[in-house]
């Protein structure tokens, strides 16, 4: 049995991890890393916190796992991006519980569709976003594109709150062994 899993709020002390986490994963699947094509990771808290995006980032046992983030595009459009699980942990259902709580807070936050680019041959990030429902919409010579249509929000007694009853109907809670804070 593995220790749970904890989804949490990217901190500014997450910095060196989360960059090397994604750089790892970008130097297994490409073989190389250009620094100039991320120049996002050199301070994560400015390009995602500050301007009001969602980072993530998954601990276990007080070690940073995996990260994901959701940046607003245009009104009712966002994106998943950043989506990185450390290879020693892949294949747990921690990039599904990221995307997961990625599509809750989009949703909570009233977007009607979420967008993903990835490159076209990345197999297993590919198969990620099909499992969770994306569906692709367009593809060019270096990548495929994804989108999910989030379900309406019903009118609840408290306009500021969305009911999450049509999210979790479609979408379900993240994995056993997964927890939010």
């Amino acid at each position: 049995m593995h220790a749970p899993i904890t989804l949490r709020p990217f901190q500014p002390s997450d910095q060196p991890a989360a960059k090397l986490l994604i750089q790892q994963g970008l130097g297994e699947h490409f073989g190389f890393i250009d620094q100039t094509l991320n120049p996002d990771l050199d301070d994560i808290a400015e390009h995602y916190v500050r301007p009001g995006h969602l980072f993530v980032v998954a601990e276990l046992d007080g070690h940073l796992v995996a990260t994901g983030a959701l940046i607003g595009l245009v009104p009712g459009v966002a994106q998943v991006v950043r989506v990185s699980v450390q290879s020693d942990y892949r294949r747990r259902g921690i990039g599904r519980a990221i995307v997961a709580l990625l599509l809750q807070t989009a949703y909570e936050r009233g977007f009607r569709r979420v967008q993903v680019e990835t490159n076209r041959t990345w197999w297993d990030a590919i198969g990620l976003y099909t499992s969770q429902g994306f569906c692709e919409y367009a593809r060019d010579e270096v990548s495929v594109y994804l989108a999910l249509d989030l379900p309406a929000q019903r009118e609840t007694q408290d306009p500021g709150r969305p009911s999450r009853r049509a999210f979790l109907q479609t979408f379900g809670q993240p994995q056993d062994g997964t927890s939010t804070r």
